[in-house]
């Protein structure tokens, strides 16, 4: 069984994951921040949708949710205690909870910071993490709600996934990202190639992620940052570079 995933762009700037079960067909959209690119490419694939999966409440995570639902009859699930404030779950989502889309088995890990409820999916076959806000390719979130302690300890909830594991975000922010990375680590040679490579694909029309957690670990600033106050500054510094 392996889980077949793909960008969708959505909105000036956002992604929306679409993850298949290469088994059973099964089909979920990860943060629907609109519905229309969405049901564009799923009616050109057959028209099927089994679940909707958001990591947190902002509504460019959720806009496209329940013209979605109404269309395609999906299951939404999400994060337990964000389900006040964003559209009905059928599927409340608690740390360390388990999903399935087919025969892929997910991994619901907590990762508070940019809000408090905010969740990250972690699917094995292949590694791939869905961490909508929390980490970005070069960055990770603002903390609108958070600490810089929570998402320190968030951001190292996913030390234990592998190093090739694909980090599928919720943003295109990565060419701004780098900007930042280079002004925080000028010396990071790994670092200085990546932008360099971002810079390329950006100039093709092409997007910059996934990445993948070990390229995240070597240029990452926030990743690599040795304690919650670095990474604090950081962020404040990010605020407003």
């Amino acid at each position: 069984m392996t889980l077949l995933t793909r960008a969708i762009p959505v909105l000036s700037d956002n992604y929306a994951w679409l993850l298949r079960d290469s088994a059973t067909g099964t089909t979920a959209i990860v943060d629907p921040g609109e519905s229309g690119p969405i049901e564009a490419v799923l009616d050109a694939e057959g028209g099927r949708l089994d679940f909707i999966l958001l990591t947190h409440h902002h509504a460019d995570h959720v806009g496209g949710t329940e013209a979605l639902r109404a269309r395609y009859h999906a299951r939404v699930a999400g994060p337990a205690s964000e389900q006040h404030r964003m559209p009905a779950l059928d599927i409340p989502l608690h740390d360390d909870d388990s999903i399935a889309i087919g025969n892929s088995q997910g991994q619901v890990i907590a990762v508070p910071g940019h809000t408090m409820g905010h969740i990250a999916l972690y699917f094995p076959d292949p590694p791939t993490l869905f961490c909508g806000d929390t980490l970005f390719s070069l960055g990770c979130g603002r903390l609108f709600e958070g600490t810089p302690e929570q998402m320190f300890h968030s951001l190292h909830r996913f030390d234990a996934l592998p190093d090739n594991t694909l980090v599928c975000c919720g943003h295109e922010y990565t060419q701004s990202n780098a900007a930042f990375a280079l002004h925080a680590d000028p010396a990071n040679t790994a670092l200085a190639a990546r932008a360099e490579e971002v810079t390329r694909l950006r100039a093709a029309g092409k997007p910059t992620v996934p990445s993948t957690l070990g390229q995240e670990r070597a240029t990452n600033p926030f990743l690599r940052s040795a304690d919650a106050t670095t990474l604090g500054r950081l962020r404040r510094e990010k605020d407003s570079f």
